[in-house]
């Protein structure tokens, strides 16, 4: 039982941040929020609404370091002054799936992680549940507050979308049905650049879980794999591999799903995916599996998985402009979600890169840049380092430095049946908002040719 009354101190005014205030204060904690930069108007109405005591532009020390317990906003790293000083008085911190876990009641949760794929695969869980008429609700990483759906709209399942940040400061949270999707290097800048650490926090998804609970994984991806040799599972281990076959869980052979869960066998044509691409097999498999272990009817799976719409900024189509088709992948924050949408692409392909760069390794892409890659337009405000990775290999590279700038750039380097692919590899704060804006943005511009 967690005590209420007690002081929480919410570090950050997003959308987490707000969502666990509001929860926070209807559980009867005593709230102070507090975020070193501005919030949004809409947040500090809700704020109000709610009477929660608020600063912004500031972090002030007396206010935050008499917390009982603190939840910060996954966004914030651990080098802050404000953490540091929050960690050095040892306050307990949580993060904001945390908060919503203690206070979700019966209700259970498939929570989905992974470096590459986890919209895509928690968006598809969920529209199979929808399609099969669970009471559930999409939250996480994805945009909803896990914490603010609980405290306005409670739901029997959550299909949450979490990252590594929110992964980090979990105590007792504990999925029904956690789903790893695949762990490549990413966000190293937050790991103290260890690979290992990374890969750690991706494997807090399955703390807490008992017998009584699934683990879907990837078993084509080798750090999973070996990271599995070292733990003792108290979990139903349910594997997914495109390369085996898989006595439990799932697998492709030939052009057919297999689902093999309990009971219950689902197969499927591949060519009856909605979603196109091998990446999107694995994502597709995950799902089904997912879906199948908490006893939704093979013929709702089917179903689902042929109409399932694919999401904004991720392998979006545009616009056919002239011949040239465009596709905004600006939800591509990595390399290895850009190797994903190389490997999709059939035409030549004129790449748009650049951005923010979390120490991304760009060999990753070099043989797909080679064998579809006809010109590179960089998007960022340093690409140098794109420059040097590719100067030898592709023969048109230009720099630029706005969404429009870079469309008109692409669209002057392409002819008749090629595609204008922003999948960026890159974080996009050096010019965007956020990958959303920045996606918005290359819509609008390929709107205007």
């Amino acid at each position: 039982m967690y005590t209420v009354n007690k002081k929480l101190i919410i570090l950050g005014g997003g959308e987490s941040g707000i969502g666990a205030a509001i929860l926070a204060k209807q559980q009867g904690y005593a709230v102070f929020l507090s975020d070193g930069g501005k919030i949004k108007d809409h947040y500090k109405a809700d704020l109000r609404n709610h009477q929660i005591d608020f600063e912004e532009g500031v972090h002030t020390e007396e206010k935050i370091l008499c917390a009982d317990e603190v939840m910060k906003s996954p966004g914030i790293p651990e080098k802050n002054d404000m953490v540091k000083a929050i960690r050095l008085k040892g306050i307990p911190v949580i993060s904001e799936i945390e908060l919503a876990y203690r206070h979700k009641g019966t209700s259970k949760i498939v929570a989905i992680t992974g470096s590459n794929g986890k919209s895509t695969t928690t968006s598809l869980i969920y529209h199979i549940c929808k399609t099969a008429g669970l009471s559930c609700a999409l939250v996480g990483n994805i945009g909803y507050s896990f914490a603010r759906q609980v405290a306005e709209d409670p739901k029997e399942w959550y299909i949450a979308e979490i990252s590594s940040f929110q992964l980090d400061d979990i105590d007792a949270f504990k999925a029904d049905v956690s789903v790893l999707l695949n762990i490549t290097e990413d966000h190293l800048d937050r790991y103290d650049y260890k690979f290992e650490n990374y890969i750690n926090s991706k494997f807090k998804i399955i703390n807490n879980q008992t017998n009584n609970d699934y683990f879907i994984y990837n078993d084509d991806d080798e750090i999973i794999k070996q990271k599995l040799l070292s733990l003792n599972l108290h979990t139903n281990p349910l594997p997914f591999s495109m390369k085996h076959e898989v006595k439990k869980g799932g697998n492709i052979k030939g052009d057919q799903m297999m689902l093999r869960i309990q009971e219950e066998r689902v197969s499927m044509s591949i060519y009856d995916f909605a979603l196109k691409g091998k990446h999107n097999q694995c994502n597709t498999m995950a799902a089904g599996i997912a879906a199948a272990t908490i006893g939704i009817r093979k013929e709702k799976i089917r179903e689902a998985v042929k109409n399932f719409h694919s999401l904004e900024h991720r392998m979006e189509f545009v616009a056919m402009v002239r011949g040239v088709e465009f596709i905004n992948d600006s939800k591509a924050t990595n390399v290895n979600s850009t190797w994903y949408a190389l490997e999709s692409m059939s035409k030549p392909t004129i790449l748009i890169l650049g951005g923010t760069d979390k120490g991304n390794d760009y060999s990753l892409i070099e043989d797909l840049i080679k064998e579809k890659v006809k010109a590179i337009i960089c998007m960022g405000l340093d690409n140098k380092k794109i420059i040097d990775a590719f100067k030898t290999i592709v023969p048109v590279i230009e720099e630029t430095n706005s969404a429009k700038n870079a469309v008109n750039a692409a669209f002057s380097v392409a002819t008749k049946d090629d595609v204008v692919l922003l999948s960026p590899a890159c974080a996009s704060f050096d010019l965007f908002k956020n990958y959303e804006d920045r996606g918005i943005q290359f819509k609008n511009a390929v709107k205007e040719l």
